[in-house]
Protein backbone atom coordinates (compact mmCIF):
# COMPACT_ATOMS: atom_id res chain seq x y z
CA UNK A 1 0.00 0.00 0.00
CA UNK A 2 1.79 3.44 -0.91
CA UNK A 3 1.84 6.21 1.60
CA UNK A 4 -1.21 7.90 -0.23
CA UNK A 5 -3.48 5.33 0.44
CA UNK A 6 -2.35 4.90 4.22
CA UNK A 7 -2.41 8.32 4.70
CA UNK A 8 -6.00 8.50 3.40
CA UNK A 9 -7.19 5.96 5.88
CA UNK A 10 -7.19 9.04 8.44
CA UNK A 11 -9.60 11.30 6.73
CA UNK A 12 -11.68 8.16 5.47
CA UNK A 13 -12.20 6.91 9.45
CA UNK A 14 -12.84 10.39 10.15
CA UNK A 15 -15.39 11.38 7.59
CA UNK A 16 -17.03 7.59 8.46
CA UNK A 17 -17.43 7.88 11.77
CA UNK A 18 -18.36 11.77 11.98
CA UNK A 19 -20.03 12.02 8.75
CA UNK A 20 -21.51 8.65 7.21
CA UNK A 21 -22.81 7.17 10.34
CA UNK A 22 -24.67 10.03 11.46
CA UNK A 23 -26.08 10.20 8.01
CA UNK A 24 -26.60 6.68 8.25
CA UNK A 25 -28.27 7.37 11.65
CA UNK A 26 -30.73 10.07 9.79
CA UNK A 27 -31.55 7.42 7.06
CA UNK A 28 -32.39 4.77 9.86
CA UNK A 29 -35.13 7.14 11.93
CA UNK A 30 -36.55 8.52 8.54
CA UNK A 31 -37.58 4.55 8.11
CA UNK A 32 -38.90 4.25 11.82
CA UNK A 33 -35.84 3.59 13.82
CA UNK A 34 -35.77 0.76 16.81
CA UNK A 35 -39.67 0.31 16.14
CA UNK A 36 -39.74 -1.08 12.70
CA UNK A 37 -38.44 -0.14 9.10
CA UNK A 38 -41.43 1.34 7.32
CA UNK A 39 -41.75 4.78 5.28
CA UNK A 40 -44.35 6.59 6.96
CA UNK A 41 -42.33 9.36 7.20
CA UNK A 42 -41.85 9.51 3.37
CA UNK A 43 -45.32 9.31 2.63
CA UNK A 44 -46.16 12.26 5.10
CA UNK A 45 -44.40 13.76 3.38
CA UNK A 46 -45.75 13.59 -0.25
CA UNK A 47 -49.19 13.72 0.66
CA UNK A 48 -48.50 16.96 3.08
CA UNK A 49 -49.17 20.36 0.77
CA UNK A 50 -47.21 21.86 3.26
CA UNK A 51 -43.79 20.04 3.04
CA UNK A 52 -44.39 19.56 -0.71
CA UNK A 53 -44.40 23.10 -0.98
CA UNK A 54 -41.46 23.63 0.98
CA UNK A 55 -39.56 21.83 -1.35
CA UNK A 56 -40.81 23.01 -4.44
CA UNK A 57 -40.36 26.62 -2.79
CA UNK A 58 -36.41 25.53 -2.05
CA UNK A 59 -35.79 24.58 -5.66
CA UNK A 60 -37.21 27.57 -7.03
CA UNK A 61 -36.04 30.41 -5.08
CA UNK A 62 -32.61 28.77 -5.25
CA UNK A 63 -33.15 29.08 -9.30
CA UNK A 64 -33.67 32.66 -9.04
CA UNK A 65 -31.52 33.10 -6.70
CA UNK A 66 -28.65 31.40 -9.00
CA UNK A 67 -29.75 33.35 -12.23
CA UNK A 68 -29.74 37.21 -10.36
CA UNK A 69 -26.17 35.89 -8.66
CA UNK A 70 -24.73 34.87 -12.53
CA UNK A 71 -26.08 38.68 -13.61
CA UNK A 72 -24.43 40.38 -11.54
CA UNK A 73 -21.25 38.21 -11.10
CA UNK A 74 -20.43 37.59 -14.77
CA UNK A 75 -19.55 41.07 -15.18
CA UNK A 76 -17.41 41.91 -12.37
CA UNK A 77 -15.65 38.60 -13.56
CA UNK A 78 -14.85 39.85 -16.61
CA UNK A 79 -13.77 43.48 -14.97
CA UNK A 80 -11.00 41.24 -13.17
CA UNK A 81 -9.95 39.00 -15.86
CA UNK A 82 -9.59 41.83 -17.98
CA UNK A 83 -8.50 44.86 -16.97
CA UNK A 84 -5.54 46.47 -14.60
CA UNK A 85 -6.24 49.27 -12.64
CA UNK A 86 -5.33 50.93 -9.52
CA UNK A 87 -7.02 49.54 -6.75
CA UNK A 88 -8.18 45.80 -8.49
CA UNK A 89 -6.48 44.03 -5.67
CA UNK A 90 -8.28 45.34 -2.83
CA UNK A 91 -11.29 45.69 -4.93
CA UNK A 92 -10.98 42.36 -5.77
CA UNK A 93 -10.84 40.89 -2.11
CA UNK A 94 -13.56 42.96 -0.72
CA UNK A 95 -15.75 41.76 -3.47
CA UNK A 96 -14.80 38.47 -1.55
CA UNK A 97 -16.04 39.56 1.75
CA UNK A 98 -19.63 38.85 1.70
CA UNK A 99 -19.30 35.17 0.64
CA UNK A 100 -16.89 34.49 3.61
CA UNK A 101 -19.21 36.37 6.07
CA UNK A 102 -21.73 34.51 8.53
CA UNK A 103 -24.98 34.26 6.83
CA UNK A 104 -26.18 35.64 10.20
CA UNK A 105 -24.20 38.34 9.50
CA UNK A 106 -25.42 38.89 6.25
CA UNK A 107 -28.79 39.21 7.28
CA UNK A 108 -27.97 41.28 10.05
CA UNK A 109 -26.77 43.70 7.20
CA UNK A 110 -29.43 43.15 5.71
CA UNK A 111 -31.44 44.46 8.40
CA UNK A 112 -29.30 47.24 9.03
CA UNK A 113 -29.82 48.63 5.48
CA UNK A 114 -33.65 47.93 4.60
CA UNK A 115 -35.30 47.00 8.12
CA UNK A 116 -37.71 49.35 9.69
CA UNK A 117 -35.28 51.15 11.60
CA UNK A 118 -32.56 50.19 8.52
CA UNK A 119 -30.65 53.39 6.90
CA UNK A 120 -32.72 53.19 4.26
CA UNK A 121 -35.85 54.09 5.63
CA UNK A 122 -34.58 56.36 8.63
CA UNK A 123 -33.26 58.72 5.19
CA UNK A 124 -36.02 58.41 4.01
CA UNK A 125 -38.49 59.26 6.81
CA UNK A 126 -35.77 62.24 7.54
CA UNK A 127 -35.94 63.39 3.88
CA UNK A 128 -39.62 63.10 2.96
CA UNK A 129 -41.26 63.04 6.12
CA UNK A 130 -42.67 59.90 5.79
CA UNK A 131 -44.87 58.77 9.09
CA UNK A 132 -43.91 54.75 8.57
CA UNK A 133 -41.28 53.36 6.96
CA UNK A 134 -41.64 53.49 2.81
CA UNK A 135 -39.93 50.69 2.20
CA UNK A 136 -40.77 47.28 3.46
CA UNK A 137 -38.84 44.30 1.85
CA UNK A 138 -38.21 42.21 5.30
CA UNK A 139 -39.80 39.00 5.57
CA UNK A 140 -40.06 38.66 1.69
CA UNK A 141 -38.82 37.01 -1.38
CA UNK A 142 -37.32 39.65 -2.32
CA UNK A 143 -34.51 40.42 0.36
CA UNK A 144 -34.03 36.58 0.06
CA UNK A 145 -33.36 36.64 -3.46
CA UNK A 146 -31.20 40.08 -3.21
CA UNK A 147 -28.96 38.49 0.07
CA UNK A 148 -28.67 34.72 -1.65
CA UNK A 149 -27.21 37.49 -4.53
CA UNK A 150 -24.93 39.03 -2.74
CA UNK A 151 -23.67 36.22 -0.50
CA UNK A 152 -22.50 33.79 -3.65
CA UNK A 153 -21.62 36.48 -6.25
CA UNK A 154 -17.95 36.13 -5.35
CA UNK A 155 -18.39 32.25 -6.15
CA UNK A 156 -19.07 33.54 -9.75
CA UNK A 157 -16.55 36.11 -9.87
CA UNK A 158 -13.67 33.84 -8.30
CA UNK A 159 -14.12 30.65 -10.60
CA UNK A 160 -15.53 32.90 -13.75
CA UNK A 161 -12.47 34.86 -13.76
CA UNK A 162 -9.76 32.42 -13.11
CA UNK A 163 -10.17 30.49 -16.13
CA UNK A 164 -11.41 33.90 -18.28
CA UNK A 165 -7.99 35.70 -17.69
CA UNK A 166 -6.34 32.47 -19.27
CA UNK A 167 -8.26 32.35 -22.14
CA UNK A 168 -5.94 32.67 -25.00
CA UNK A 169 -6.85 35.99 -26.72
CA UNK A 170 -5.57 34.62 -29.70
CA UNK A 171 -8.54 32.93 -30.48
CA UNK A 172 -10.74 36.04 -30.00
CA UNK A 173 -8.43 38.05 -32.10
CA UNK A 174 -8.45 36.00 -35.15
CA UNK A 175 -12.39 35.89 -35.03
CA UNK A 176 -12.26 39.47 -35.14
CA UNK A 177 -9.73 39.55 -38.22
CA UNK A 178 -12.46 36.93 -39.92
CA UNK A 179 -15.26 39.51 -39.60
CA UNK A 180 -16.89 38.68 -36.39
CA UNK A 181 -18.35 41.64 -34.07
CA UNK A 182 -17.41 41.79 -30.36
CA UNK A 183 -21.36 40.36 -29.73
CA UNK A 184 -20.69 37.23 -32.04
CA UNK A 185 -17.02 36.61 -31.20
CA UNK A 186 -18.19 36.21 -27.45
CA UNK A 187 -21.38 33.86 -28.36
CA UNK A 188 -19.33 31.75 -31.13
CA UNK A 189 -15.83 31.64 -28.93
CA UNK A 190 -15.58 33.07 -25.72
CA UNK A 191 -18.72 31.57 -24.24
CA UNK A 192 -18.24 27.97 -25.06
CA UNK A 193 -14.78 28.45 -23.32
CA UNK A 194 -16.52 29.64 -20.40
CA UNK A 195 -19.55 27.87 -20.09
CA UNK A 196 -17.94 24.81 -17.93
CA UNK A 197 -16.54 27.76 -15.40
CA UNK A 198 -20.35 29.24 -15.59
CA UNK A 199 -22.00 26.04 -15.09
CA UNK A 200 -20.38 24.61 -12.34
CA UNK A 201 -19.73 28.46 -10.49
CA UNK A 202 -23.86 28.20 -11.07
CA UNK A 203 -23.76 24.44 -9.99
CA UNK A 204 -22.59 25.95 -6.44
CA UNK A 205 -24.53 29.38 -5.69
CA UNK A 206 -27.99 26.78 -6.44
CA UNK A 207 -26.36 23.89 -3.67
CA UNK A 208 -25.66 27.06 -1.14
CA UNK A 209 -29.03 28.58 -1.49
CA UNK A 210 -30.70 25.24 -1.95
CA UNK A 211 -29.18 24.96 1.77
CA UNK A 212 -29.92 28.48 2.74
CA UNK A 213 -30.24 28.51 6.35
CA UNK A 214 -29.46 31.82 8.69
CA UNK A 215 -30.53 34.34 5.66
CA UNK A 216 -33.74 32.52 5.24
CA UNK A 217 -34.36 31.84 8.94
CA UNK A 218 -33.95 35.96 9.94
CA UNK A 219 -34.92 37.57 7.19
CA UNK A 220 -37.42 35.42 5.28
CA UNK A 221 -40.12 34.29 8.36
CA UNK A 222 -41.76 31.03 8.54
CA UNK A 223 -43.98 31.78 5.27
CA UNK A 224 -40.92 30.96 2.88
CA UNK A 225 -39.05 28.59 4.77
CA UNK A 226 -36.66 26.31 3.21
CA UNK A 227 -35.90 22.78 3.12
CA UNK A 228 -33.01 23.73 5.72
CA UNK A 229 -35.61 25.62 8.24
CA UNK A 230 -38.10 22.72 8.36
CA UNK A 231 -35.60 20.60 8.76
CA UNK A 232 -34.63 23.24 12.19
CA UNK A 233 -38.23 23.74 13.16
CA UNK A 234 -39.39 20.08 13.37
CA UNK A 235 -35.93 19.17 15.51
CA UNK A 236 -35.73 21.63 17.77
CA UNK A 237 -39.46 23.03 18.40
CA UNK A 238 -41.97 20.39 17.07
CA UNK A 239 -39.71 17.09 17.97
CA UNK A 240 -40.74 15.35 14.39
CA UNK A 241 -37.65 13.46 14.52
CA UNK A 242 -38.92 10.36 11.80
CA UNK A 243 -40.10 13.62 9.54
CA UNK A 244 -37.34 15.59 10.01
CA UNK A 245 -34.67 12.42 8.71
CA UNK A 246 -37.05 11.86 5.65
CA UNK A 247 -36.28 15.39 4.95
CA UNK A 248 -33.22 15.60 5.47
CA UNK A 249 -33.05 12.88 3.36
CA UNK A 250 -34.43 14.68 0.38
CA UNK A 251 -32.24 17.45 0.79
CA UNK A 252 -29.04 15.24 0.89
CA UNK A 253 -29.91 13.59 -2.62
CA UNK A 254 -30.57 16.67 -4.45
CA UNK A 255 -26.86 18.60 -3.07
CA UNK A 256 -25.00 15.24 -3.81
CA UNK A 257 -26.11 15.34 -7.33
CA UNK A 258 -25.29 19.11 -7.54
CA UNK A 259 -22.02 18.37 -5.83
CA UNK A 260 -21.59 16.11 -8.69
CA UNK A 261 -22.68 17.88 -11.93
CA UNK A 262 -20.32 20.34 -9.94
CA UNK A 263 -17.11 18.72 -9.67
CA UNK A 264 -17.17 16.95 -13.59
CA UNK A 265 -17.77 20.81 -15.02
CA UNK A 266 -14.94 22.15 -12.43
CA UNK A 267 -12.39 19.37 -13.70
CA UNK A 268 -12.54 21.48 -17.06
CA UNK A 269 -12.00 24.47 -15.77
CA UNK A 270 -8.88 23.73 -14.77
CA UNK A 271 -5.80 26.52 -14.99
CA UNK A 272 -1.98 25.28 -15.44
CA UNK A 273 -0.04 26.95 -12.43
CA UNK A 274 2.31 29.62 -13.72
CA UNK A 275 4.38 31.30 -11.24
CA UNK A 276 4.74 33.94 -14.09
CA UNK A 277 2.11 36.84 -14.67
CA UNK A 278 0.04 36.81 -17.35
CA UNK A 279 -0.41 40.03 -19.06
CA UNK A 280 -1.28 38.52 -22.48
CA UNK A 281 -5.03 38.79 -21.84
CA UNK A 282 -5.03 42.30 -19.28
CA UNK A 283 -6.25 45.57 -20.76
CA UNK A 284 -5.22 48.84 -19.66
CA UNK A 285 -8.28 50.54 -19.90
CA UNK A 286 -6.72 53.83 -22.07
CA UNK A 287 -10.64 53.90 -23.97
CA UNK A 288 -12.69 56.33 -22.21
CA UNK A 289 -15.36 53.08 -22.85
CA UNK A 290 -13.16 50.59 -20.92
CA UNK A 291 -12.80 53.41 -18.47
CA UNK A 292 -16.32 54.39 -17.59
CA UNK A 293 -16.87 50.06 -17.93
CA UNK A 294 -14.30 49.74 -15.04
CA UNK A 295 -15.98 53.01 -12.86
CA UNK A 296 -19.48 51.56 -13.12
CA UNK A 297 -18.38 48.19 -12.44
CA UNK A 298 -16.18 49.27 -9.38
CA UNK A 299 -19.49 51.19 -8.26
CA UNK A 300 -21.40 48.13 -8.24
CA UNK A 301 -18.52 45.96 -6.21
CA UNK A 302 -18.97 48.77 -3.65
CA UNK A 303 -22.35 48.62 -4.05
CA UNK A 304 -22.26 45.13 -3.45
CA UNK A 305 -20.50 45.90 0.18
CA UNK A 306 -23.70 48.46 1.18
CA UNK A 307 -25.41 46.48 3.65
CA UNK A 308 -22.01 45.34 5.39
CA UNK A 309 -21.19 49.08 5.43
CA UNK A 310 -24.84 49.58 7.07
CA UNK A 311 -24.15 46.76 9.30
CA UNK A 312 -21.21 49.27 10.80
CA UNK A 313 -23.18 52.37 10.56
CA UNK A 314 -25.69 51.00 12.75
CA UNK A 315 -23.70 49.50 15.01
CA UNK A 316 -21.96 53.12 15.87
CA UNK A 317 -25.31 55.01 15.52
CA UNK A 318 -26.58 55.87 19.27
CA UNK A 319 -29.97 58.32 19.79
CA UNK A 320 -29.33 59.94 16.45
CA UNK A 321 -25.96 60.30 16.89
CA UNK A 322 -22.73 58.47 16.48
CA UNK A 323 -20.94 57.04 19.58
CA UNK A 324 -19.62 53.65 21.03
CA UNK A 325 -22.34 53.37 23.34
CA UNK A 326 -23.71 50.04 22.00
CA UNK A 327 -20.45 48.81 22.04
CA UNK A 328 -20.09 49.43 26.13
CA UNK A 329 -23.08 48.18 26.56
CA UNK A 330 -22.54 44.83 25.28
CA UNK A 331 -19.86 44.44 27.27
CA UNK A 332 -21.50 45.50 31.04
CA UNK A 333 -24.39 43.50 32.28
CA UNK A 334 -26.30 46.17 33.60
CA UNK A 335 -29.71 44.85 34.39
CA UNK A 336 -27.48 41.86 36.07
CA UNK A 337 -29.08 39.13 33.88
CA UNK A 338 -29.00 35.65 35.50
CA UNK A 339 -28.30 34.29 31.97
CA UNK A 340 -25.81 36.85 30.94
CA UNK A 341 -22.83 35.47 29.41
CA UNK A 342 -19.34 37.98 28.92
CA UNK A 343 -18.80 38.83 25.21
CA UNK A 344 -15.28 37.83 25.91
CA UNK A 345 -15.76 34.82 26.41
CA UNK A 346 -18.07 34.16 23.77
CA UNK A 347 -15.03 35.18 21.59
CA UNK A 348 -12.78 33.87 23.19
CA UNK A 349 -15.02 30.48 22.64
CA UNK A 350 -15.17 31.25 19.37
CA UNK A 351 -11.65 32.16 18.43
CA UNK A 352 -10.65 28.40 19.89
CA UNK A 353 -12.78 26.14 18.14
CA UNK A 354 -11.66 28.43 14.82
CA UNK A 355 -7.91 27.39 15.80
CA UNK A 356 -8.36 23.76 16.40
CA UNK A 357 -11.12 23.38 13.00
CA UNK A 358 -8.26 25.33 11.27
CA UNK A 359 -5.47 22.32 12.55
CA UNK A 360 -8.38 19.87 11.96
CA UNK A 361 -9.49 21.12 8.34
CA UNK A 362 -6.12 21.66 6.88
CA UNK A 363 -4.83 17.64 7.43
CA UNK A 364 -7.53 16.50 5.98
CA UNK A 365 -7.70 18.67 3.04
CA UNK A 366 -4.27 18.33 2.11
CA UNK A 367 -4.21 14.64 2.36
CA UNK A 368 -7.87 14.63 0.32
CA UNK A 369 -6.82 17.21 -2.08
CA UNK A 370 -3.31 15.03 -2.83
CA UNK A 371 -5.41 11.77 -2.94
CA UNK A 372 -7.54 13.60 -5.65
CA UNK A 373 -4.78 14.63 -7.60
CA UNK A 374 -2.54 11.67 -8.15
CA UNK A 375 -6.07 9.71 -8.89
CA UNK A 376 -6.37 9.34 -12.82
CA UNK A 377 -8.51 6.12 -12.94
CA UNK A 378 -12.09 7.16 -14.23
CA UNK A 379 -14.83 8.06 -11.38
CA UNK A 380 -12.26 11.14 -10.62
CA UNK A 381 -15.30 13.40 -10.53
CA UNK A 382 -17.66 10.94 -8.54
CA UNK A 383 -14.65 10.79 -5.86
CA UNK A 384 -14.63 14.52 -5.82
CA UNK A 385 -18.11 14.88 -4.83
CA UNK A 386 -18.18 12.36 -2.22
CA UNK A 387 -15.14 14.28 -0.01
CA UNK A 388 -17.23 17.19 -0.92
CA UNK A 389 -20.66 15.81 0.34
CA UNK A 390 -20.02 17.97 3.60
CA UNK A 391 -19.65 21.55 1.81
CA UNK A 392 -23.54 20.59 0.18
CA UNK A 393 -24.60 18.71 3.45
CA UNK A 394 -26.62 21.54 5.72
CA UNK A 395 -24.81 22.23 8.81
CA UNK A 396 -28.68 21.93 10.54
CA UNK A 397 -28.74 18.39 8.61
CA UNK A 398 -25.61 17.13 10.10
CA UNK A 399 -26.43 19.07 13.33
CA UNK A 400 -29.54 16.73 13.35
CA UNK A 401 -27.71 13.66 12.74
CA UNK A 402 -25.11 14.56 15.61
CA UNK A 403 -28.39 15.04 18.17
CA UNK A 404 -29.32 11.47 17.15
CA UNK A 405 -25.92 9.09 16.52
CA UNK A 406 -23.35 10.86 19.14
CA UNK A 407 -25.22 11.35 21.83
CA UNK A 408 -25.34 7.60 22.74
CA UNK A 409 -22.62 5.23 22.99
CA UNK A 410 -20.64 3.96 21.23
CA UNK A 411 -19.43 7.67 20.69
CA UNK A 412 -21.06 10.10 23.24
CA UNK A 413 -19.77 13.65 22.81
CA UNK A 414 -22.80 15.34 22.93
CA UNK A 415 -22.26 17.87 25.59
CA UNK A 416 -18.70 18.52 24.73
CA UNK A 417 -17.08 21.63 23.05
CA UNK A 418 -15.29 18.85 20.66
CA UNK A 419 -18.34 17.71 18.93
CA UNK A 420 -19.04 21.63 17.62
CA UNK A 421 -14.90 21.30 16.73
CA UNK A 422 -15.78 18.54 14.41
CA UNK A 423 -19.05 20.29 13.10
CA UNK A 424 -16.97 23.11 12.03
CA UNK A 425 -13.94 21.31 10.60
CA UNK A 426 -16.75 18.87 8.26
CA UNK A 427 -18.13 21.95 7.12
CA UNK A 428 -14.60 23.80 6.65
CA UNK A 429 -12.61 21.59 5.14
CA UNK A 430 -14.06 21.24 1.29
CA UNK A 431 -12.89 25.22 1.33
CA UNK A 432 -9.53 23.55 2.09
CA UNK A 433 -9.26 21.36 -0.50
CA UNK A 434 -11.07 23.85 -3.47
CA UNK A 435 -8.26 26.04 -2.44
CA UNK A 436 -5.71 23.70 -2.46
CA UNK A 437 -7.03 21.28 -5.35
CA UNK A 438 -6.50 23.81 -8.48
CA UNK A 439 -3.01 24.32 -7.66
CA UNK A 440 -2.16 20.69 -7.07
CA UNK A 441 -3.22 19.87 -10.58
CA UNK A 442 -1.71 22.22 -12.20
CA UNK A 443 1.33 21.43 -10.61
CA UNK A 444 4.09 21.27 -13.08
CA UNK A 445 5.40 17.77 -12.31
CA UNK A 446 9.64 18.32 -13.49
CA UNK A 447 10.31 19.75 -10.05
CA UNK A 448 9.11 16.47 -8.28
CA UNK A 449 10.59 14.26 -10.67
CA UNK A 450 14.13 15.95 -11.27
CA UNK A 451 14.38 16.04 -6.85
CA UNK A 452 13.50 12.09 -6.52
CA UNK A 453 16.17 11.80 -9.25
CA UNK A 454 18.41 13.08 -7.51
CA UNK A 455 17.50 10.93 -4.45
CA UNK A 456 15.17 13.23 -2.55
CA UNK A 457 12.71 10.98 -0.58
CA UNK A 458 9.03 11.64 -0.76
CA UNK A 459 9.15 14.10 2.85
CA UNK A 460 11.81 16.10 1.43
CA UNK A 461 9.96 16.69 -1.63
CA UNK A 462 6.89 17.52 0.03
CA UNK A 463 8.86 19.65 2.26
CA UNK A 464 11.33 21.40 -0.47
CA UNK A 465 9.52 21.37 -3.24
CA UNK A 466 5.37 20.89 -2.85
CA UNK A 467 5.04 23.19 0.50
CA UNK A 468 6.65 26.78 -1.25
CA UNK A 469 4.44 26.49 -4.09
CA UNK A 470 1.75 25.48 -2.27
CA UNK A 471 1.97 27.66 0.89
CA UNK A 472 -0.14 30.12 -0.60
CA UNK A 473 -3.03 28.20 -1.37
CA UNK A 474 -2.78 26.82 2.22
CA UNK A 475 -3.08 29.86 3.87
CA UNK A 476 -6.25 30.69 1.61
CA UNK A 477 -7.56 27.68 2.73
CA UNK A 478 -6.50 28.19 6.69
CA UNK A 479 -8.55 31.38 6.21
CA UNK A 480 -11.66 30.02 4.97
CA UNK A 481 -11.59 27.17 7.53
CA UNK A 482 -10.89 30.03 10.02
CA UNK A 483 -13.64 32.14 8.82
CA UNK A 484 -16.04 29.40 8.25
CA UNK A 485 -15.82 28.32 12.06
CA UNK A 486 -16.45 31.46 13.19
CA UNK A 487 -19.51 32.23 11.46
CA UNK A 488 -21.02 28.36 11.57
CA UNK A 489 -24.59 28.83 12.63
CA UNK A 490 -26.92 26.10 11.69
CA UNK A 491 -25.35 23.29 13.80
CA UNK A 492 -24.10 25.21 16.28
CA UNK A 493 -27.35 26.82 16.86
CA UNK A 494 -28.61 23.09 17.19
CA UNK A 495 -25.50 21.88 19.28
CA UNK A 496 -24.32 24.50 21.58
CA UNK A 497 -24.31 24.58 25.36
CA UNK A 498 -24.77 28.31 27.34
CA UNK A 499 -20.94 27.88 28.42
CA UNK A 500 -19.80 27.13 24.66
CA UNK A 501 -21.70 29.75 23.12
CA UNK A 502 -20.36 31.36 19.99
CA UNK A 503 -21.08 34.54 18.14
CA UNK A 504 -23.47 33.96 15.64
CA UNK A 505 -25.67 31.82 18.05
CA UNK A 506 -25.31 34.85 20.78
CA UNK A 507 -25.97 37.14 17.48
CA UNK A 508 -29.49 35.25 17.07
CA UNK A 509 -30.16 34.94 20.86
CA UNK A 510 -29.92 38.52 20.69
CA UNK A 511 -32.25 39.29 18.06
CA UNK A 512 -34.76 37.17 19.69
CA UNK A 513 -34.85 39.28 22.58
CA UNK A 514 -37.19 42.44 22.95
CA UNK A 515 -35.89 45.93 22.91
CA UNK A 516 -33.36 48.23 21.52
CA UNK A 517 -30.34 47.56 23.66
CA UNK A 518 -30.42 43.87 22.65
CA UNK A 519 -30.87 44.52 18.70
CA UNK A 520 -27.74 47.06 19.66
CA UNK A 521 -25.90 44.34 21.34
CA UNK A 522 -26.78 41.96 18.10
CA UNK A 523 -25.72 44.58 15.04
CA UNK A 524 -22.45 45.15 17.47
CA UNK A 525 -21.31 41.46 17.89
CA UNK A 526 -21.59 41.30 14.11
CA UNK A 527 -19.68 43.87 13.53
CA UNK A 528 -17.01 42.46 15.23
CA UNK A 529 -16.93 39.00 13.31
CA UNK A 530 -17.46 41.11 10.33
CA UNK A 531 -14.02 42.72 11.35
CA UNK A 532 -12.45 39.76 12.00
CA UNK A 533 -13.29 38.26 9.03
CA UNK A 534 -12.54 40.70 6.71
CA UNK A 535 -9.17 41.48 8.25
CA UNK A 536 -8.01 38.07 7.19
CA UNK A 537 -9.36 38.08 3.86
CA UNK A 538 -7.83 41.04 2.96
CA UNK A 539 -4.19 40.26 4.46
CA UNK A 540 -4.13 36.97 2.56
CA UNK A 541 -5.25 38.66 -1.13
CA UNK A 542 -1.84 39.36 -1.93
CA UNK A 543 -0.26 36.04 -1.25
CA UNK A 544 -2.49 34.21 -2.91
CA UNK A 545 -1.77 32.89 -6.91
CA UNK A 546 -3.79 35.55 -8.82
CA UNK A 547 -6.09 33.69 -10.72
CA UNK A 548 -6.07 30.02 -9.59
CA UNK A 549 -8.42 28.40 -7.01
CA UNK A 550 -12.36 27.89 -7.33
CA UNK A 551 -12.46 30.82 -4.51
Amino acid sequence: MSIRKLLLLGPLVYLGIFFLYPLLAILTRSLGGESGFDFDPFRSLVTDPYYIGRIWFTIWQALVSTLLTLVVGLPTAFLFARYEFPGKTFLKATSTLPFVMPTIVVAMGFLALFGSQGIVNTALINVFGFSSPPVNITNSLTIIFMAHAFYNYAIVVRIVSALWANLDPSLEQSARVLGAGRIRTFYHVTLPLLSPAIVSSALLTFAFSFTSFGVVLVLGGSQFATLEVAIFELTAKLFRLPLAGALSIIQLIFTYVFLLLYAKFQEKSVVSLNLKPQEATIRRGIRITDRLFIIGMGLLVIAMLSPLIALVVRSLTFEGGYATTQIGNLFSNERGSYFYLSPLMIIWNSLRFAFVTVIISLTLGTIVSYFLTGSKKRGGSIRDAIFMLPLGVSAVTLGFGYIIALSRPPVDIRGSWIILVIAHSLVAYPFVIRSLLPVLQGFVPNLREAASLLGATPARVFFFIDLPIIAPALLVGATFAFAVSMGEFGASLLLVRPEFMTIPVAIFRFLGLPGAANLGNALTMSSLLMAVVAAGFIAIERFRYKGVGSF
